[in-house]
Order: structure tokens, then C-alpha cells, then sequence
């Protein structure tokens, strides 16, 4: 094993950097008010809300009156899809690459009557506005396209996809997870009416995240209480974390490009060292993500390999840790027509601005030594 261990799943979640922890640790042990109180200690929390909702709203190109402070990626995301499909049972039509946060709460939303929709990818990862627009011949009230796959790490053109949506008369929601932070992202030039972020996959903590709004649009509230969050999802917030946010906003905007250019460089790197191996690359024709290679071997099953690494001190994922509980080859590589044999064998490597080419040598020696020696074990088994 590795002696120090390697953290290689940068999608999944990041380490939070020592400087947003600095900024955070006065609101964990003395800023104790709460932020709809009068007095000075309600005030100071208040006043380090509008501070982090003016620094994600800047990292995301939109104006701090459309932050919506919420606990995770994933509850922006159900609150868009239920709280944006409206009162008349319309389609809600998604991607087949979309994260379970997107897909789940669309199904679940049969429940009140609504058909859920599923718009095509094509080989490459990328949504097709064809299918889009034979999706939207039925009345549709939202559609819900990410902006870059967590697994894949391929960006869509989502403002041409929102064009099409509005054309129609739909509600289009984008969820911008992984690309925040990783590429330029404007909720403004978009054209998207929602769009999710969240804190822990660009170095800030875990507990934290926002769905970006258009104030005309019609939402049901999340939660009902206090009336936090312009009434739109109701609960003390969780300062402490939503001033982490704030911070690790703030640094991407100044850090993002150098960051980018050093997970190219790394994934690069890798990917000619895998393709050397025989492996395949998925996505690798499409526009993606900096830091992500999502890739298999043949006759090699992904957890295996997953597993064999871990023991060398390696963190990689097989397909994505959001959906762990799943054992079935990746949606995402289904959608994209990959052979099911070739799909179990997926491995996802995710690189942030802390991992360095000594790290990525040591792993490109242990993977090289793995693939080889699980390939010979293949070899005796058949």
C-alpha cells in the first residue's frame, strides 16, 4: 500500500481547503445567533449570509436575490423537480444521464399524476436536441438537463437545449454540481430558469448548497416554517457551512483557470497511459470536464479493480458514489449505447488542484501492475 493514501475521487467530494475552514471556524465556536434574531448576534449571522449569498451568486453569474441557500445538491434538486412541475399534470421530461437526485424525484412525481419523459444521449454523452424537441410535442411543463455528467464529466450546450425548452413553453433546470468551479458557469447566460450547486465538490463543506432561481418563477416552498430563504425553504440555516460555501466561491473565481490546467494536464497524461494499456475512454470525443476520466478494460469488472487499488492506497470510483447502492452497469454508459460487458468495467478518476504528477506516477505504476495482473487471473478463469 501506498504510504500515504491517494485521493483520486474529486467528483465524488473534495477536501476542504484549510482557508475556508479558517474562515468558518469563528461561526462553529462563537458566532452562536441565528440569523432572524434583532439582536447583535442575529444581525452578525445575518450579515455572513449575505456575504457567502453575494460570493456564490458572483462564482455562478447571478444576483445574490436568486440564492437559495439549501442543505445539498440533492435537495436542490428534488425541490426544483417538485417544486417547478407545476399543478397540471404535464410530462417532466429529464436526460438519461442524469444523477438519481434528478431521476428519482421525477418518477417519484408519477405519484401526482405527471408522465415522466426521458430525452436520449448520443455515443458520445451528449444530450440530443432532437430528442428534445420530440419530448416537448407533448405539453411539458419542465425539463432537467446537468450541465457537465458527474461520470463522464461531458458539458452539454445547455443554452441551446434551454432555447428549445422555452420554445415551447416549458421551465428548464440545470444542475451545475460538478461543473461549478471546474469551468466558467453563468446562470444568466445559460438561459436556464433554475440551477443547482453545491459546496463540497469545490473544496468547501459538506452540508451546503443553492438552487439558483429566476425570481418569476412560480415554486412551490420546500419547507414550510420560519419563512427562511424568501419563505422557500423554511429552517435555521446552517451558517457556519453557508459562510464555507461563500469562501470556497470566492477562491474559485480567482483559482479556477490554474486549477483547471492542472487536472487537464493530469487527466491527459493518464489517458494516454490507459489507452497504451488498451483501456477505453468514455466521453473522450466530447467537450468534458478538466479532471475527469471516466474509462474501463475489458473483461476487467470495475469494483475489482476499484477494490485492488484501494488497497495500493488509491481512492477511485467505479461509476458514481452517489449511486453506490447499485450494482447494475452505469446509466450513463447504458444511455450511451456501451456494450453491458464493457459498462461493469467502468472506473472513474477524478483529479482536484491538490493531487500532483508524483501522485499520478505512483498510480500509473499500480494501475499498470493491477490491470496486468487481473488480466492474467481473467486469462486462467476462462
Amino acid at each position: 500500500m501506498h504510504s500515504n493514501p491517494i485521493f483520486l475521487d474529486n467528483n465524488g467530494t473534495t477536501l476542504l481547503d484549510p482557508r475556508v475552514l479558517e474562515v468558518m471556524l469563528p461561526y462553529l465556536s462563537n458566532q452562536y445567533g441565528n440569523a432572524t434574531s434583532r439582536h447583535s448576534f442575529g444581525r452578525a449571522a445575518r450579515q455572513a449570509l449575505d456575504q457567502a449569498r453575494e460570493q456564490v451568486a458572483e462564482a455562478c453569474g447571478a444576483h445574490p436575490s436568486q440564492v437559495i441557500f439549501t442543505a445539498s445538491g440533492t435537495e436542490s434538486d428534488n425541490f426544483a423537480i417538485a417544486g417547478m412541475a407545476g399543478d397540471e399534470q404535464k410530462q417532466i421530461a429529464v436526460s438519461a444521464i442524469e444523477h438519481p437526485a434528478i431521476t428519482r424525484p421525477a418518477f417519484a412525481m408519477r405519484a401526482y399524476g405527471h408522465r415522466v419523459g426521458v430525452i436520449a444521449a448520443d455515443q458520445f454523452g451528449v444530450v440530443d436536441s432532437n430528442s428534445l424537441e420530440v419530448a416537448l410535442e407533448k405539453p411539458t411543463s419542465l425539463i432537467s438537463v446537468m450541465l457537465a455528467n458527474n461520470e463522464t464529466g461531458v458539458i452539454q450546450n445547455i443554452a441551446q437545449l434551454a432555447e428549445i425548452a422555452k420554445s415551447k413553453g416549458a421551465l428548464i433546470h440545470t444542475d451545475a454540481v460538478q461543473a461549478l468551479g471546474k469551468i466558467p458557469v453563468n446562470f444568466d447566460a445559460l438561459g436556464v430558469n433554475a440551477m443547482t450547486v453545491s459546496s463540497h465538490k469545490i473544496n468547501g463543506p459538506q452540508g451546503a448548497g443553492a438552487l439558483i432561481l429566476d425570481k418569476r418563477v412560480d415554486i412551490k416552498p420546500l419547507l414550510h416554517g420560519g419563512g427562511q430563504e424568501r419563505g422557500l425553504r423554511s429552517g435555521t440555516e446552517n451558517v457556519a457551512a453557508i459562510v464555507g460555501f461563500g469562501a470556497a466561491c470566492a477562491l474559485i473565481k480567482n483559482e479556477m483557470e490554474q486549477r483547471a490546467n492542472i487536472t487537464k494536464l493530469l487527466r491527459d497524461t493518464l489517458e494516454k497511459n490507459l489507452k497504451s494499456l488498451g483501456g477505453s475512454i468514455f466521453g473522450d470525443k466530447a467537450t468534458r470536464l478538466p479532471n475527469t476520466s471516466f474509462f474501463a478494460f475489458n473483461q476487467i469488472e470495475g469494483e475489482t479493480l476499484v477494490m485492488a487499488l484501494d488497497r495500493k492506497g488509491f481512492a477511485v470510483a467505479s461509476g458514481s458514489a452517489c449511486s453506490s447502492d447499485s450494482t447494475e452497469p452505469s446509466h450513463v454508459l447504458m444511455a450511451m449505447g456501451v456494450a453491458p460487458d464493457l459498462a461493469r468495467g467502468a472506473v472513474r478518476v477524478s483529479f482536484g488542484a491538490n493531487n500532483t504528477s508524483e501522485q499520478l506516477n505512483a498510480f500509473l505504476a499500480v494501475i499498470n501492475d493491477e490491470v496486468n495482473r487481473l488480466r492474467q487471473l481473467t486469462a486462467v478463469t476462462i
